[in-house]
């Protein structure tokens, strides 16, 4: 199981503090998802190797402009490994192209309906179970997201829309145990198994996006396959 962060200075840690936090609780990966305005650097193979866990280069794209949007797509297509787009504005925006991994937090500043659920499970584009303001909010607010997190829910399942499951931990100090994600699931009515899912999917992703950016990869379904010759 991964999570998706954001680390210093998008966030209060650092990638190699969030790296050994996570390893700690059992992760096998952590996608670092700075947003594009304020990136980190840190080299994932050394920290990778020296924690024993998957660091994956990721970016969380940021604006209102869908013109602007789609440009840094295509830039950061061929140089992250997961690229997200932060939800809101850019709902519909996100869902509609392929080379978009991850759609954040939707229904944090935004809204999803069934043509845009629709739309995420024609072009593979998934949506996130985004568990920050359950955890970290309170009153209102907190019972807002848990009633946003249950729209959405119904409208993967009705689609079968792809998704991921993340916390969204800006401080290593926000992340938690897959357990405890697992836990705080079925209190609001997810299914144990769906949380487990949501939570591989960011490995999912990165294995299938490493692949794509081999010599052998010519577009989704084509490989080529190189035999010696006799």
């Amino acid at each position: 199981m991964y999570e998706g962060v954001h680390a210093y200075p998008d966030g209060r840690a650092t990638v190699a503090r969030f790296a050994k936090t996570a390893a700690a609780y059992g992760y096998e990966g952590v996608v670092v998802r700075n947003h594009g305005d304020a990136q980190a650097e840190y080299d994932p193979e050394r920290i990778g190797d020296r924690y024993g866990i998957d660091v994956v280069p990721g970016i969380e794209i940021r604006t209102d402009d869908p013109g602007q949007a789609g440009g840094l797509v295509g830039n950061y297509r061929s140089k992250r490994t997961i690229v997200c787009v932060h939800g809101g504005s850019l709902n519909r925006f996100a869902v509609e192209q392929p080379a978009v991994d991850v759609l954040a937090h939707p229904m944090a500043d935004g809204d999803v309906n069934h043509v845009l659920a629709k739309s995420a499970a024609e072009n593979g584009v998934h949506l996130e179970f985004n568990f920050a303001r359950v955890l970290r909010a309170e009153g209102g607010e907190r019972v807002q997201a848990i009633g946003a997190l249950k729209k959405l829910r119904e409208l993967v399942e009705q689609y079968d829309a792809p998704y991921v499951v993340s916390a969204d931990a800006a401080s290593h100090l926000h992340l938690e145990a897959p357990r405890e994600l697992l836990a705080l699931g079925e209190a609001i009515g997810f299914d144990r198994g769906a949380i487990e899912s949501g939570l591989a999917a960011w490995g999912a992703l990165s294995d299938r996006n490493r692949r794509r950016r081999e010599d052998s990869f010519v577009e989704p379904g084509v490989r080529i396959e190189r035999r010696d010759e006799e």
